[in-house]
């Protein structure tokens, strides 16, 4: 719908929404830019301070997908009128911990009455106007990593059934109140240690996987670089009962629709599996990160990864220009 409406000319913008990118970036001076964004959704676990976690963990991802570091949030609360306040008090607390985590601070919000709850943040970041990271570097040659497992989507679905093992939810639970802090620190730092310079060389993209699932994103990052991704199903890492849930049918709506519209530029090897065809399309929350690195960088890259205690893989490498856009080989 943004696509319809008249483009503001504004010089200062760096990154709007043109290219689907994770956050927007306003340029203040030739130091220091803003990189904004904003979610929320329903809640996805029982636990009113687990939800409230996850939804923060999800809304600082994008300031960290663009490089950049968070500095304050303004939460955003829809609550039933006739609900137990102590349950938003839980869903608050469970926010605001994973906000302190990320030194990140509160510094107001808006409320309203709503039937369907709904809670999480407006996250405003600082970033280096010369080091911001977009979807849209790719290069030809390049090594693509994955920083977080997937199955978070199929797996709140069957939570919602009351189908999950405690395993499964456990899994689940860690990897949507992780942040990606550590994972950009480590692509930051990595960026000065190896060039010395403003440009961050050897990381050339960047973007989350969230509500658009490996493929939605691919797919974002392959057309804004003009590129071909070649992914491998094999060396996709999967939440313990990712598969499990596919294969019983715990098949959330986002999933279908990210399906219907992604689909079209993807080709599979004839050896995928099925399930692995559905599980690339999983809508994730606070899913990881897919970087975009040098050939000869992305071995060091995945060393200082696992170093910082970043569960990184490589998936993938990127082409020469070709339909379709994706490949899915074994």
């Amino acid at each position: 719908m943004l696509g319809k409406l008249a483009r503001q000319q504004d010089p200062n913008v760096i990154v709007g929404f043109d290219h689907a990118d994770d956050a927007g970036v306003y340029q203040l001076s030739p130091e220091t830019a803003l990189v904004q964004t904003v979610d929320f959704f329903t809640p996805i676990v029982d636990d009113p301070y687990t939800f409230g976690q996850i939804a923060a963990t999800n809304s600082l991802s994008d300031v960290y997908a663009m490089g950049g570091r968070p500095l304050t949030s303004l939460a955003m609360v829809c609550f039933p009128e006739k609900a137990d306040l102590a349950i938003l008090e839980r869903i608050l607390a469970g926010g605001l911990s994973k906000m302190m985590e990320a030194g990140c601070t509160v510094i107001g919000g808006h409320s309203i009455r709503d039937e369907e709850m709904k809670f999480g943040y407006s996250v405003t970041g600082l970033i280096d106007p010369a080091r911001v990271l977009t979807n849209g570097g790719v290069r030809p040659g390049d090594r693509l990593i994955l920083t977080k497992a997937l199955g978070t989507g199929v797996i709140s679905t069957a939570i919602k059934k009351n189908m999950a093992k405690q395993a499964w939810i456990d899994a689940a639970v860690a990897s949507m109140t992780t942040l990606n802090k550590k994972a950009v620190e480590v692509i930051i730092a990595f960026g000065k240690d190896h060039v010395g310079t403003a440009a961050l060389s050897s990381v050339h993209a960047l973007t989350d996987i969230t509500g658009f699932g490996l493929i939605g994103h691919a797919r974002e990052m392959a057309l804004a670089s003009g590129v071909v991704l070649r992914l491998c199903a094999s060396r996709i890492p999967l939440l313990e009962g990712a598969l499990d849930c596919v294969r019983a049918g715990y098949i959330p709506g986002g999933l279908k629709a990210n399906r219907e519209f992604a689909e079209c530029i993807v080709s599979y090897d004839g050896s995928v599996s099925d399930e692995m065809k559905t599980i690339i399309f999983d809508p994730q929350t606070a899913g990881g990160l897919l970087i975009s690195a040098a050939a000869d960088e992305s071995t060091d890259l995945l060393h200082e990864l696992d170093v910082a205690g970043v569960p990184a893989r490589e998936i993938g490498e990127a082409l020469e220009q070709d339909k379709p856009s994706i490949y899915i080989a074994q």
